[in-house]
C-alpha cells in the first residue's frame, strides 16, 4: 500500500477525509477487524446514498475497482459488472433499460480436473436507499455481508495456496427488490451451471439475532446436503463464535439463495439474524461486533476453502439428513432467551404465551434426544408464525 492510495480512497467530492482509509487501502491475505470496519464504514457513508439508485451505481465501481486490486479476473467475459435488465422493459420490446448491475471477480482453479467446476460466495449490496433527506446506512444489511466478501476475496487472491476449483466473488444488486440481481445472475450464469458444486451467501452478519443471540451465526441449507452438514461440523469458528445450524425452510426465502436452492444447487446461507434496527436509519456501522464479524468471516474464508479444494464436492439430497436436533437446540436457546430478556426483546401477553408454549415443546424433543418429522413440521410453522407475530 502506499500514501498515495490512500489518499486517493479516501477521495470523496464534497466530503471529508476518509477516517479508515488506510486499512481500506491495505492488501493483505489476513482477514482483520480493521479492514472490515473500513469496509462497512466506507459502504455505509452518505457517499452511497443508501446503496440504491446513483449510490448503488456508484458502489458498484468501487467494488470492481477493489476486485481489480487484487488482481481478480472479471467474472463476465472481460467485465465485472453484470447488468441486471428492466423486465417491465423487456415486456414492452426494449433490450437497452436495465435497473443495476450485479459485480463479480474470479479466481481460477489449479486442478486440471476439477478447475472447470465452479464455487460462488456472495452477498449483496444494494439497500433502501433515501426518503426525504434521510438515508439508510444498510451498515449491517448488508454492509457487514460485502466487507465479509471483500476481505475473503482478497484473503484467496493474495494467499500463497490457490483453489483447485474456480471461485467466484459475486456482490449482487437488487436484492432488496425481490432477489432480481441473483435471479438474473442464476438464468445467465457466467459459467456453466451444471458445473456449479456450491453456492455460499451471507446477510446481515454483524450484530445479534432480536438482540439476544450476541455469539451466535445461523447456517441455513445443510438440511439438503448431507455433505455440507458435515462440512459444518468438522469446520468451526473461533471460540467466541457458536454455528446454528436451522433450515432455511424455518424462515422461508429471505436472501439470494432461493434462486439456488429452487435448482437445486447446494447452498450456505450465513447470518447472525434480524434485530432491532433491520431496515432502519438506525442501522449503523457504530452499532457492528466487529471482532464478531472478523471471526465470521474467517471461518467463511475455511469453508469455502474446503468447498473449493476437497476431492469430494457436495450433492443436492431431496429428503435431506432428516431432522436436525441441532435445530431444535437453536431455536430453544432463540426463545429461552427472549422469554428471560424482557429489556432486550419486550413481549405483549398474548406473544409471551405463544413463545413459551413452544419453548416447552422444544424442551421436550431436546429432553428425549429426537426430532421427528411430524415435529419437524409442527417446528417450521411454528417458526414462520413467530416471524410474522413476534420478531
Amino acid at each position: 500500500m502506499t500514501a498515495l492510495l490512500a489518499l486517493l480512497l479516501s477521495a470523496a467530492p464534497g466530503a471529508e477525509p476518509f477516517p479508515y482509509a488506510a486499512a481500506e487501502a491495505e492488501q493483505s491475505a489476513e482477514i482483520t477487524t480493521e479492514e472490515l470496519k473500513a469496509h462497512v464504514y466506507r459502504l455505509a457513508s452518505p457517499e452511497f446514498l443508501g446503496r440504491r439508485g446513483p449510490g448503488a451505481a456508484r458502489a458498484s465501481r468501487h467494488l470492481a475497482e477493489m476486485f481489480e486490486r487484487m488482481n481478480l479476473r472479471p467474472a463476465f467475459g472481460d467485465s465485472y459488472f453484470q447488468p441486471i435488465p428492466s423486465l417491465l422493459a423487456a415486456d414492452n420490446g426494449r433490450k437497452d433499460s436495465f435497473i443495476g448491475r450485479n459485480v463479480g471477480a474470479l479466481l481460477p482453479g489449479t486442478d486440471p480436473q476439477l478447475k472447470d467446476e465452479w464455487i460462488v460466495l456472495s452477498a449483496h449490496f444494494d439497500h433502501l436507499g433515501r426518503e426525504g433527506t434521510r438515508y439508510f446506512p444498510g451498515a449491517d444489511d448488508n454492509a457487514s455481508g460485502v466487507a465479509m466478501l471483500l476481505e475473503v476475496a482478497e484473503h484467496f487472491a493474495l494467499g500463497k495456496d490457490k483453489p483447485r476449483r474456480t471461485i467466484l466473488f459475486v456482490a449482487f444488486d437488487q436484492e432488496e427488490t425481490g432477489l432480481l440481481g441473483s435471479r438474473h445472475f442464476a438464468v445467465h450464469p457466467p459459467l456453466d451451471i451444471k458445473k456449479l458444486k456450491a453456492f455460499l451467501t451471507a446477510d446481515m452478519l454483524g450484530r445479534s439475532m432480536a438482540d439476544v443471540m450476541d455469539e451466535y451465526v445461523f447456517a441455513l441449507g445443510s438440511e439438503n446436503s448431507p455433505r455440507l452438514r458435515n462440512l459444518l461440523e468438522e469446520v468451526r469458528p473461533a471460540e467466541a463464535v457458536r454455528v446454528g445450524r436451522i433450515g432455511a425452510d424455518l424462515i422461508g426465502t429471505r436472501s439470494d439463495y432461493g434462486p439456488f436452492r429452487d435448482r437445486r444447487v447446494p447452498y450456505l446461507f450465513f447470518s447472525t439474524g434480524q434485530h432491532a434496527d433491520y431496515h432502519r436509519p438506525t442501522d449503523l456501522p457504530d452499532r457492528l461486533d466487529y471482532v464478531k464479524l472478523r471471526d465470521v468471516s474467517r471461518w467463511i474464508a475455511a469453508l469455502t476453502w474446503r468447498l473449493a479444494t476437497d476431492e469430494e464436492a457436495p450433492a443436492w439430497d431431496e429428503k435431506g439428513p432428516g431432522p436436525d436436533l441441532d435445530e431444535a437446540r437453536t431455536v430453544h436457546v432463540l426463545l429461552s432467551r427472549v422469554l428471560s430478556r424482557p429489556k432486550a426483546f419486550p413481549l405483549a401477553d398474548k406473544q409471551r404465551e405463544l413463545v413459551s408454549k413452544a419453548q416447552e415443546r422444544l424442551a421436550g424433543m431436546i429432553g428425549r434426544g429426537k426430532v421427528t418429522d411430524s415435529e419437524r413440521t409442527w417446528l417450521v410453522w411454528t417458526a414462520r408464525f413467530l416471524m410474522l407475530t413476534v420478531f
